[in-house]
C-alpha cells in the first residue's frame, strides 16, 4: 500500500471510531481507498489496537502489586479499578488512568503498570461499570461509551479524585483519546483535588472554560489529528490568556493514537517515548 492510502485509512477509521459513521459505509469507502475488496482488509490491519499485543510490562511482574478494587463514586454506585502499585510502601501518590473509547483494555492496563513502575498507585478505571463493564468486542465497547452520560462520567472521575486525595495525597491524571478529553474535564471537574493532568490527543473543552482550570496541565498532541488539535489550539490559548499553567507539545510526523503500541498503524515509538518521559517528568514535578 502507498503511504497516502495509508494515510487516507487511517483518517477514515478515526471517522468510523469518533464521528458516528456505521460500519457499512466505513467498509464501502475504505474499499475505494484500498482500490478493491481484496486490498481492504491488508490496509485496514494494523490500524486498530490489538488485544493480543504483547505487553510491555507483564500482568505478572513481580515488582508491582495489582487488583481490582471498587471505589464508591456516590451513595448508591461504585466503580471497577485496576490498581496497581509498587510493591513496599503504600503512601503514594496516585494516578488516574484514563481509558479510550473501547473501555479497560489490556494496553490501558499495561499503561496503568508503567505508571506504577515510575513509582506511583495507578488507578486505570473503568468508566463502563455501570453498564456491565467493558465487553471484549470492541465496536460493542464503543457504542456503550457514546451512550454515556458524559456529565456522570466526569462527575464519576472527579468524585475518585477526591477519594485518593483524602489525608493530602497529591493524584495526578492522565489518559488517551476519550480518555484525553475526560483528562480535561475532570481537572475542570476535580479542581484542586488534581495536583496536575496529562491529555494525550484528547479534545479540549470549549475555551471559556479554561478560566475555571486549577491544576497544571500538559497537553500531547499528534501532527495530523486535525479533529483533536482543532479544539486544543484555541482552549491552549484561552488558558494561557487566564494565566494558568497549561503546556502542549505537538510530536510531528504522528498520527493520533501514536502512544498506543498495539496499533502498528499509528504507534510511534519515537514519539511515544518522548511522550512518556514527558509524562512521568510532569508527574514527577507535580506530584513528587
Amino acid at each position: 500500500m502507498s503511504e497516502d492510502q495509508r494515510r487516507a485509512a487511517i483518517r477514515l477509521y478515526d471517522r468510523f471510531t469518533h464521528g458516528g459513521m456505521d460500519r457499512r459505509a466505513f467498509m464501502a469507502e475504505l474499499t475505494r481507498i484500498a482500490g478493491g475488496a481484496t486490498a481492504a482488509s491488508p490496509l485496514l490491519a494494523g490500524i486498530p489496537g490489538s488485544a493480543s499485543a504483547a505487553p510491555l510490562v507483564a500482568e505478572d511482574d513481580r515488582r508491582l502489586d495489582a487488583a481490582m478494587v471498587s471505589l464508591p463514586v456516590t451513595m448508591d454506585r461504585r466503580i471497577a479499578s485496576y490498581r496497581v502499585r509498587p510493591r513496599g510502601p503504600t503512601d503514594r501518590p496516585a494516578v488516574i488512568v484514563i481509558h479510550e473509547n473501547r473501555g479497560l483494555t489490556p494496553h490501558i492496563r499495561d499503561v496503568a503498570r508503567r505508571v506504577a513502575l515510575a513509582g506511583y498507585e495507578a488507578h486505570a478505571l473503568d468508566f463502563l461499570t455501570a453498564a456491565g463493564g467493558t465487553p471484549a468486542d470492541e465496536d460493542r465497547a464503543r457504542e456503550m461509551i457514546g451512550a454515556l452520560d458524559l456529565t456522570q462520567a466526569v462527575a464519576d472521575g472527579a468524585a475518585v479524585a477526591n477519594i485518593l486525595a483524602g489525608g493530602g495525597r497529591k493524584v495526578g491524571v492522565t489518559g488517551f483519546c476519550w480518555g484525553g478529553m475526560m483528562v480535561h474535564r475532570v481537572t475542570l471537574a476535580a479542581g484542586t483535588a488534581i495536583a496536575g493532568g496529562v491529555s494525550f490527543y484528547g479534545p479540549a473543552p470549549a475555551p471559556a472554560e479554561a478560566a475555571r482550570l486549577h491544576s497544571p496541565l500538559l497537553i500531547l498532541l499528534a501532527e495530523r489529528d486535525d479533529r483533536v488539535n482543532s479544539t486544543a489550539a484555541p482552549y491552549l490559548e484561552a488558558a494561557r490568556a487566564a494565566g494558568k499553567d497549561v503546556r502542549a507539545i505537538t510530536y510531528p510526523g504522528t498520527e493520533h493514537a501514536f502512544h498506543n503500541d498495539t496499533s502498528t498503524a499509528r504507534y510511534n515509538r519515537e514519539a511515544a517515548e518522548a511522550a512518556w518521559r514527558e509524562t512521568i517528568a510532569f508527574f514527577g514535578q507535580h506530584l513528587g
